[in-house]
């Protein structure tokens, strides 16, 4: 008992024929493949039917589980108000699943219900489900706008839950591709929608959820998705199983990308546990890495673990205190923390000048805030901890120069200043290619203006990895 099957399944309102009225004959292709979706889940007969979907009550930092008992819903808001749904939660499943998220500090409840009503997302899968199958009471999940490993974290909590009750259980994935894919559809037409729906379907076609987690954040806004964080769920059900991938159709004809796809568990394969590969790269970096990068981590280790700040020496490991650089105790100087989690920034906190009597301890102190204080993201978990990869950078003494002709993108850092106005842009940044981006971003960053009055300065940076 516990995961049957799971699906990624669209959510187009004209699928149905009350809203649609003829026009979802354009779309019988999805049609047929949703069809077979509801036949392959009366089949497998579950007792929960777990539906995530974008559409249901989300937050920036926090999973929404819809509570209570039932839910009512119809689609009114689409003009056909007698299509309608009265559906049972499966409440203890949903109580055990919150247990498991509040005693791993994991971001995810019953909290903050603002609509009870059954949303789109998951009434379209459910219009198709309940016409072969009435049984099995549902849990609806909403999507949140942390990491894609936290959704996948939240997959692996769903998959427990479910084998710690004996349920059997199948998971609906609800979600479309891109918006951007022709000029006639509802956000027009962006070159990475195509570009994502190719990498998403075949991703579906070969069961790669490492690859789901690669997806990069950019190609994901850019393509206006809306189904990527179900789907990354939906794979972390199935975290650390063989995979039998089922793709039923791909249909892009209105301008929005509809995929459907069955994916069936068949045993067990501890390689295909992506997020321990991702916490295995990470421990190897953090293996091979600096001393300054060594001690930064031992900081960030200490503070989220105890809300205390690492005592320098005394704290340190004799490893680390050994492979310091003679400076970092007889020298001061700005520093940069930057920490990233699956490639993505999780946090960077830096000083222009030293604010500490060493560089050891200039180090500890940013490395503290660089997971606590960046006001960009909520502070760093425990169980983020693993998966944490860690740059330092020491910062040589500002200049200030004449303009940008004595700038280097690769090998200078800048300084943009206006009265107490002050922005700054680390030397060697990816997708930060010019000089006028540089220079432009650190405006940004320091609230000033192209038509102020402000002054630049470079500098140059050791980096440590």
């Amino acid at each position: 008992m516990g995961i049957l099957a799971t699906y990624m399944v669209p959510h187009p309102p004209l699928i149905v024929p009350a809203i649609g009225r003829g026009g979802e004959k354009k779309i019988s292709e999805t049609t047929a493949a949703y069809e077979r979706v509801a036949q392959d889940i009366a089949r497998v007969a579950p007792d929960t039917i777990v539906i995530i979907s974008p559409h249901s009550v989300m937050y920036a930092d926090y999973f929404h589980i819809s509570p209570g008992s039932a839910a009512e819903g119809d689609f009114g808001r689409f003009g056909a108000s007698q299509v309608s749904f009265r559906e049972t939660y499966d409440a203890e499943f949903v109580r055990r699943l919150t247990a498991h998220l509040s005693e791993n500090d994991f971001p995810g409840g019953t909290e903050g219900e603002r609509d009870r009503k059954l949303d789109h997302g998951t009434m379209v899968p459910l219009y198709f489900i309940r016409k072969y199958y009435s049984a099995g009471k549902i849990v609806r999940i909403g999507l949140s706008g942390l990491s894609l490993t936290d959704h996948y974290a939240l997959g692996t909590y769903i998959r427990q839950t479910a084998e710690e009750l004996g349920r059997n259980t199948v998971i609906v994935a609800s979600g479309d591709l891109s918006h951007k894919l022709q000029e006639y559809g509802p956000y027009g037409f962006d070159p990475a929608g195509p570009v994502y729906d190719e990498k998403i379907m075949a991703a579906a076609a070969q069961a790669d959820f490492g690859g789901m987690l690669a997806f990069d954040e950019e190609l994901l806004d850019k393509a206006a998705e809306c189904g990527h964080r179900s789907f990354v769920i939906m794979a972390g059900t199935l975290d650390g199983c063989d995979v039998r991938a089922e793709v039923l159709s791909h249909q892009d004809v209105t301008g929005v990308g509809y995929g459907l796809c069955i994916f069936t568990p068949e045993g067990r394969n501890e390689k295909r546990r992506f997020l321990k590969a991702l916490a295995d790269r990470a421990a190897d970096q953090a293996e091979d890495a600096s001393a300054y990068v060594r001690l930064a981590r031992a900081a960030i280790e200490k503070y989220v673990t105890t809300r205390r700040r690492l005592v320098f020496p005394k704290e340190v490991s004799e490893g680390i205190l050994r492979d310091l650089p003679a400076e970092a105790t007889r020298e001061r100087a700005g520093a940069f923390v930057s920490v990233h989690k699956n490639g993505a920034l999780r946090g960077c906190i830096g000083t222009i000048a030293a604010t500490e009597d060493c560089i050891a301890e200039e180090i500890i102190g940013n490395a503290i805030s660089a997971v606590s204080r960046d006001p960009r993201f909520d502070r760093v978990r425990e169980d983020e901890l693993g998966l944490l990869e860690i740059n330092v950078d020491i910062l040589g003494k500002p200049e200030y120069i004449k303009g940008p002709a004595e700038l280097d993108v690769r090998r200078y850092g800048v300084i943009v200043s206006c009265g107490m106005k002050r922005g700054l842009l680390l030397p060697d940044l990816e997708g930060v290619d010019t000089v006028e981006d540089q220079i432009r971003i650190a405006m940004r960053k320091g609230g000033i203006s192209p038509s102020d009055d402000y002054r630049l300065q470079r500098f140059e940076v050791v980096r440590y990895k």
